[in-house]
């Protein structure tokens, strides 16, 4: 094998790897190409996504300010609740006093 049968024959083997490489860069990109209709399904996608965390968000605040008016009321009504139960602790420990003057006043007289 001289020099120029040397040459001649890498030629050939790097011509047909760059034939092979532009190959498989072609059927990587036939395989891999988005169509216009999948590109429209995505944006699609995307929008109902940015829809659907959207409405999340609101849900979460109205769900953040139901929740802070449930506990103002509760809180009220525990101190309206304390104030009875103090009220009718009064009422008892003064009917039980009346009672016992009455009792007392019925054996005295």
């Amino acid at each position: 094998m001289n020099r120029t049968e040397f040459i001649f024959i890498t030629a050939i083997i790097l011509f047909v790897a760059f034939c092979l490489g532009w190959f498989a860069k072609w059927l990587v990109h036939r395989f891999t190409r988005v169509s216009q209709s999948d590109v429209a399904e995505l944006d699609k996608l995307a929008q109902s996504l940015h829809e659907a965390e959207d409405m999340r968000d609101q849900a979460i605040a109205y769900v953040e300010k139901r929740e802070a008016e449930m506990n103002n009321q509760l809180s009220q009504t525990e101190a309206e609740l304390r104030a009875a139960m103090e009220g009718l602790r009064v009422a008892r420990t003064e009917a039980e006093e009346l009672r016992s003057y009455i009792e007392l006043q019925n054996s005295a007289g």
